[in-house]
């Protein structure tokens, strides 16, 4: 099994909310965290940008990647929102067969 850390930022905290429950719910995660008052600081079409964002924190397998792609971009409010994922190389027994057994949409 292939267990993944998915990290997304979204515009607020409601937003991450709304992005969290979907991918629970919808069992492409077993768990989402939510960090708020992140602060962003990139390029977007040329222009330097500061902003408050929420990062979400989601925990599933690689195997849900493609259909939590598609998720989020649905409801995301970015035109490009960061969907990156990191693979998890070792972690407690327990905890990894949680995530397996909570991301089983069989």
């Amino acid at each position: 099994m292939n267990y993944i850390i998915i990290f997304i930022t979204a515009s607020s905290r409601k937003e991450a909310e709304l992005i969290c429950n979907e991918l629970v719910e919808s069992k492409l995660v077993a768990c989402c965290n939510i960090i708020s008052d992140v602060k962003s600081i990139f390029f977007w079409n040329g222009t330097l940008n500061h902003e408050n964002e929420s990062m979400i924190i989601a925990k599933s397998i690689h195997q849900n990647f493609k259909d939590i792609l598609i998720r989020v971009k649905k409801i995301h409010s970015y035109d490009t929102p960061e969907i990156i994922a990191m693979p998890i190389i070792d972690g407690s027994d327990d905890y990894l067969k949680w995530i397996k057994d909570e991301t089983s949409r069989t």
